[in-house]
């Protein structure tokens, strides 16, 4: 159980922004001893999915304090270099389904050696899949397992694939979905900050057009290379 305090370093937000939550939101709580807790595993769903749903100007102001947040734990503020490697994706996946496409993305991420119990894995990204789907409009899904877990994986990373044909997989504009990603971190501040990295590189450049033409998997990780440092504040404020 988290108390607001702990819940606010959890979300990378201020004190005042837990309160506005409280006041504004559906974040899941609960009272005891007359006082607010909150449950890591409904959190961990909750914030995930607010995040897939943020619009413009409020993932820009997250992302920027997730950002702070982890500075204790990467070495530069470019995060996908340590988390994913050309051998980390493929771009010829043969799904045709839901269910097909989180079974080969979990094989994915097995053969990166870094799952330590892939069948575990497997169970608890379809419960957050039932949760509430992580496919995002432009043919993007986000796929993540529903509660943390430190020991989970070997080391953070995460899997990129492309199916062969599009699948449908619940997006909320209705359209089909052909690339998945799949985050497995082993603490919840790098899961939360990698998520908001990935929403906001899908919003602000042309990742996802570049990603359903690359030829193979080196191109797509350079073009995720080169699309992570655009949305970095530095270059960001080097081009203004």
């Amino acid at each position: 159980m988290l108390t607001t305090n702990e819940l606010a370093d959890y979300m990378h937000v201020s004190a005042s922004d837990v309160e506005r939550l409280l006041r504004d939101s559906d974040i899941p709580k609960e009272e005891r001893g007359g006082r607010l807790v909150f449950r890591r595993s409904e959190i961990d769903a909750w914030a995930s999915q607010r995040i897939l749903g943020m619009p413009d100007r409020r993932l820009d102001a997250y992302h920027e304090k997730s950002m702070r947040g982890t500075q204790n734990i990467f070495d530069h503020a470019a995060i996908l270099p340590e988390l994913i490697r050309s051998t980390y994706i493929n771009l010829d996946l043969t799904s045709k389904t839901r269910s097909s496409a989180i079974r080969d993305m979990v094989a994915l991420a097995e053969s990166t050696g870094n799952v330590f119990d892939s069948r575990e894995l497997l169970t608890t990204i379809e419960a957050r899949e039932t949760l509430c789907s992580t496919a995002l409009p432009g043919g993007l899904a986000l796929l993540h397992a529903r509660n943390y877990d430190a020991y989970r994986f070997e080391r953070s990373f995460i899997v990129l694939g492309r199916t062969i044909q599009t699948v449908p997989f619940g997006a909320p504009d209705g359209g089909p979905t052909r690339l998945f990603f799949l985050i497995c971190c082993q603490d919840d501040r790098i899961h939360l900050h990698t998520l908001a990295r990935l929403c906001l590189i899908a919003m602000k450049t042309d990742i996802l057009s570049q990603l359903y033409e690359v030829p193979d998997a080196n191109a797509a990780y350079n073009a995720l290379l080169a699309a992570e440092q655009a949305v970095l504040p530095e270059k960001k404020a080097a081009d203004a």
